[in-house]
């Protein structure tokens, strides 16, 4: 029923990861494998509801009508048995403005803020532009997998340390935390008052073997002690939209950040976002799981490519999300040298691994959520290239 196969023409659309090819790579024949966004068609439900929108061409200010509420309340209880009130609910303008509005909301300037590395990176510039120190708390990459590091997290927190913002599922690395992992996570931030701001803007992309925990599901006092962010910008592909919803169950917690976006008066979305979200809640599910299938699908792809024919290369298999963390470590170069042979000889456009930590100087992220037909000629090149490499030496 949808054509996830297709090639969707993106070039010249203002698109950041096709348009943006000189600026961050210094060339424009690279295969753009790296900013989040799918290159998929979106759910006919949402251009329906935007072409509706364009009928009566009058754009002024716009709210969260009642059926933008809804939508996020019955999307949650159904996708996730996720019980919220509509009160609970705060419309931002993405997630990264929200981890923002949190970290002003409950810490002070020299506070510290722990994230668990390698991780997206805008998590630490975001600490850092906020005045905060970025405390790290590496997750162990143990059996081609990775794990929470609480003894290492432990020994960290002091008394300035007043946050930590939990990644779940998480990017890069693909893990779905389980139910253990969060608990044991969230007793500690309790013990020491920490509170937790965890971005699952990924929990609708998990994969048929894994479940997704939401974090303030697992207790009524680690509901107290959260903030959930989420979006339905990757779940759809609508991040162009700009549209998210933080969950803050907690009043004295709720009115501290709705203070911070007061402050810069924002909490208003543009139609076209509401439109958007009503319909992909509301209508596109169906949408979705033919999604997460052909995503599936492609990953295995990938995966078994590279144990037959690069098997240089290790990939983390991921849980949840369309990224993929490939370890590079066996190609024998140190950082520099694996940026610059990806993007000259490889010619692809991903995110090195530096990026998300130092702990992820030898691996590369793929974004896989596109036509098959690419992530196809993504591994041809990247085989070319190893074998062209080695025939040099």
């Amino acid at each position: 029923m949808y054509d996830f196969q297709q090639v969707i023409p993106r070039k010249n659309t203002n698109s950041m990861k096709w348009d943006k090819l000189i600026e961050g790579y210094k060339r424009d024949d690279l295969l753009p494998m790296w900013v989040a966004d799918m290159d998929f068609l979106v759910s006919h439900h949402i251009t329906e509801a935007i072409s509706k929108k364009l009928k009566n061409p009058v754009f002024g200010y716009t709210f969260c009508s009642d059926d933008y509420y809804n939508a996020v309340v019955n999307w949650m209880k159904k996708r996730h048995n996720w019980d919220i009130k509509r009160e609970w609910i705060i419309f931002t303008p993405g997630v990264v403005p929200a981890l923002s509005y949190a970290i002003r909301a409950y810490s002070e300037i020299g506070d510290n803020v722990v994230i668990q590395t390698s991780v997206y990176h805008l998590f630490k510039q975001t600490i850092i532009n906020n005045q905060r120190n970025v405390i790290t708390n590496p997750l162990k990459y143990e059996n081609g997998t990775y794990i929470m590091d609480f003894e290492d997290l432990e020994k960290k927190i002091d008394s300035k340390t007043k946050l930590l913002i939990l990644c779940s599922p998480h990017n890069p690395v693909g893990r779905v935390w389980t139910v253990e992992e969060l608990l044991k996570l969230s007793e500690i931030c309790l013990k020491n008052n920490i509170k937790i701001i965890s971005d699952e803007i990924h929990f609708d992309l998990i994969y048929k073997d894994y479940k997704h925990t939401v974090l303030s599901t697992i207790s009524n006092e680690i509901k107290e002690n959260s903030i959930i962010c989420t979006a339905p910008s990757k779940t759809f592909n609508l991040a162009g939209m700009q549209v998210s919803n933080i969950i803050i169950p907690n009043k004295e917690m709720r009115d501290k950040y709705n203070w911070q976006l007061e402050i810069d008066h924002i909490g208003k979305p543009n139609s076209f976002g509401e439109a958007a979200l009503i319909a992909a809640y509301n209508d596109s599910e169906q949408w979705l799981d033919s999604l997460i299938a052909y995503i599936e699908q492609t990953k295995d792809y990938f995966i078994d490519y590279i144990e037959k024919h690069i098997p240089q290369l290790k990939v983390v298999n991921p849980e949840g999300t369309y990224l993929l963390w490939v370890d590079c470590s066996e190609l024998g170069m140190n950082s520099q040298e694996l940026k610059d042979f990806f993007i000259n000889e490889c010619k692809l456009a991903l995110n090195h691994g530096q990026m998300f930590g130092e702990e992820g100087d030898s691996f590369q992220r793929f974004n896989i959520a596109c036509s098959r037909t690419l992530v196809q000629e993504a591994l041809d090149r990247m085989n070319q290239a190893i074998k062209n490499k080695k025939m040099g030496e």
